[in-house]
């Protein structure tokens, strides 16, 4: 392999997407708290903190994934040849190291929430993958907890805990119709996903019910924080996710996919509905 090569396997590694979905979580999270504009260092330091951690998190769980990835996703960089186990180890310690070394200068709220992070990222793949649900609940915990680090860095974690519970609860349904999807390759390796143990049907519908009272509590933060820009913006990502929970019985790979937009929408929602709701000049 050339080094072209190698350097463009490392990349791969970390999910570059993911790394900028991740970080602009994070960024969510602080101005939902209302600190952007008062906290500028400390928000761009969470934000590269939690796109070095998610790297870190990506390249560590190729590394103990390589051997499923042979079966489900063959053309990834270590299957196909592009970076060494050992080499995409190393890759994910060094930015793991990087992402503490930011995130020790932040607020201790942010610090301990970043340390809780950075060891399930770890657990996550070797220990809590293949088993039913927890697996499952720990990405949800990792996603919705973004938007917690971002606004503990700056303060008032308020809002940002709502949108926590409603982002991890969106998660939970992704990753359950995700595990149907793998279905085939993760029982080739002997995992006990959700769908394996209970069925891929069952599973589907236990993901569906979650997403179902995700969605019953969406109106939540117009209540309690929002106008009705953040309703208005809401419900179509309420829309876009039921259909996708119910179009993953027939299609999981397009459900999860339509899923993950209408998550996305939903976070525009927290973002009109606080800056519809701030006072100029306070974020």
């Amino acid at each position: 392999m050339t080094a072209g090569e190698t350097s463009r396997g490392l990349l791969e590694l970390m999910r570059p997407v993911n790394v900028i979905a991740a970080s602009v979580l994070t960024f969510i999270g602080a101005f939902v708290a209302g600190g952007v504009a008062g906290y500028p260092l400390e928000v761009v330091t969470a934000v590269a903190a939690t796109g070095l951690a998610v790297g870190a998190g990506n390249a560590i769980n190729d590394y103990f994934d390589r051997e499923i990835d042979r079966i489900n996703q063959p053309g990834r960089a270590i299957p196909r040849g592009a970076v060494s186990p050992r080499g995409a180890l190393a890759f994910s310690l060094v930015l793991f190291a990087a992402a503490v070394v930011l995130a020790v200068t932040l607020p201790a709220p942010a610090i301990a929430i970043a340390a809780i992070n950075l060891a399930a990222l770890v657990a996550y793949t070797e220990f809590f993958k293949g088993l039913p649900g927890l697996g499952n609940a720990l990405v949800a915990y990792l996603v919705g907890s973004t938007f917690l680090f971002g606004a503990a860095a700056v303060g008032d974690m308020g809002p940002a805990v709502i949108l926590f519970v409603l982002s991890a609860i969106a998660t939970v349904t992704r990753e359950i119709i995700k595990d149907v999807e793998d279905l085939e390759g993760d029982r080739e390796e002997g995992l006990n996903t959700l769908p394996i143990a209970i069925g891929a049907r069952r599973a589907l519908q236990v993901a569906a019910a979650l997403l179902v009272a995700g969605v019953l509590a969406s109106p939540i933060p117009y209540l309690l924080y929002f106008g009705v820009p953040y309703l208005l913006i809401v419900l179509p990502a309420d829309a876009i996710m039921l259909y996708a929970a119910f179009e993953s019985f027939e299609d999981p790979t397009a459900g999860q996919s339509h899923l993950k937009y209408g998550m996305f929408l939903a976070a525009l929602a927290f973002i009109a509905g606080r800056a519809a709701t701030a006072v100029p000049g306070s974020i």
